[in-house]
């Protein structure tokens, strides 16, 4: 039925769909029926897939990556659809645009999209808000990041800034300085700016009597050397886990008309072709530290295998997106469904 639906949809511009589809799946979700009906067929439910991490309970390890909901406009509606969590933003404290349009693409020879979205978002007040007056019970990641205009040496007043606003509504937190698509964000992954950074916020996290969990997204473009000093401010300043991974930069192996991507431009690639990468890194990491820092996984999960395949290399919870664009809104089901048999 969804491969029906799917081709309609990639007929038209990947942005004005995401958009459309969200408003359809609120109209479902308000019709008196509507909530009930997607709930009874997109969600699934077994103790078995329960797990605690960070010291949150989860109902099932299938979340939803951030960028789908960035201003968490929808997480009413894309609860019904049997995710165990929902990760919103990535949030930023003034409201920005972010980049001109077109910015979304779709590589369906690859299973792929390409995105320069640049932090779109309607700033991180605007999302408290809306947080204040949810109804969901859903487990609720907040993803934090810079302003476009900040200048680095000046990013931590923004993660702080969002990270304050944000504390009483969400469940934990990521911290992204991954994306591609903010000029000089990626600098701060670097060792340095890196420590200074996360260790700024835990002290003000710790300074609460109910600390959250923080975690860091990494890219798949680092090396293992690169990897290594994460793992080491990591463990320095004790946060809580690792989501890996964002999207690269890569362009190498794609199925794709070059011609076709090479006029995509610049933008992060997701999807499939990523699936290796996030994989390796996930295994190196657990491996590293004999499992002893949570990982959130994302890149290239499809289906069930490939969500086992990235528990198998160390992972406790995953997240999907491209996957949820291609597969459909029986993802989550369908991956709880095959980890409870």
């Amino acid at each position: 039925m969804y491969s029906l639906v799917k081709k309609f949809l990639f007929r038209y511009d990947p942005e004005d769909v995401h958009y459309k589809v969200l408003r359809w799946l609120t109209k479902a979700y308000n019709t008196g029926l509507g909530k009930k009906y997607l709930t009874s067929n997109y969600s699934y439910n077994h103790p078995s897939l329960e797990k605690t991490v960070f010291g949150i309970h989860f109902k099932n390890p299938v979340g939803l990556a951030a960028g789908f909901d960035k201003d968490a406009k929808y997480i009413e509606q894309l609860s019904c659809l049997g995710f165990g969590f929902i990760e919103i933003g990535t949030l930023t404290p003034k409201p920005q645009d972010g980049n001109e349009k077109p910015r979304l693409f779709r590589l369906p020879a690859d299973g792929a999209i390409v995105n320069r979205m640049g932090f779109n978002n309607e700033g991180v007040d605007a999302a408290v808000e809306r947080l204040k007056h949810r109804d969901s019970k859903v487990i609720i990641g907040g993803n934090i990041g810079k302003n476009k205009n900040t200048p680095n040496e000046e990013a931590v007043n923004d993660y702080i800034y969002c990270f304050q606003k944000l504390f009483n509504y969400v469940d934990y937190f990521v911290v992204n300085v991954s994306s591609p698509n903010t000029p000089g964000l990626r600098d701060l992954q670097e060792k340095e700016p890196l420590h200074h950074l996360l260790l700024t916020l835990q002290n003000i996290n710790l300074q609460y009597p109910n600390a959250k969990p923080i975690l860091i997204k990494i890219a798949p473009d680092l090396t293992n050397e690169q990897v290594d000093d994460v793992i080491d401010i990591v463990q320095q300043v004790k946060l809580a886990g690792i989501v890996a991974t964002n999207t690269t930069i890569s362009r190498e192996g794609l199925l794709s008309d070059s011609t076709e991507v090479h006029d995509m431009g610049i933008g992060g690639l997701s999807g499939k072709p990523v699936r290796k990468r996030s994989t390796e890194i996930i295994r190196y990491i657990s491996q590293k530290t004999n499992g002893a820092i949570p990982i959130i996984a994302v890149g290239g999960i499809f289906n069930a295998h490939d969500a086992q395949e990235k528990i198998d290399a160390g992972a406790s919870l995953v997240q999907v997106y491209t996957g949820f664009i291609y597969s459909g809104p029986g993802i989550a089901k369908n991956i709880c469904k095959s980890m409870a048999k």
